[in-house]
């Protein structure tokens, strides 16, 4: 979804205009959710992941 569909119950304005602050903490909200479940976590930690699963399907495919 994005903030051009939403209206804002606060000021009736469109939440992407962000005429209030309830339109502002939604709007940044919503912009912080686009990016994703794996935006917050560290790159190091996505690395490990990735080794980890290289690892395991080594050891399947052996």
């Amino acid at each position: 979804m994005t903030c051009d569909q939403l209206v804002c119950a606060n000021c009736n304005g469109r939440v992407s205009d962000g005429r209030c602050p309830v339109c502002r903490a939604n709007r940044a909200r919503l912009q912080q959710e686009q990016h994703g479940p794996f935006a917050t976590l560290n790159p190091a930690v996505l690395l490990a992941l990735l080794s980890a699963a290289v690892f395991t399907l080594a050891l399947l495919l052996r």
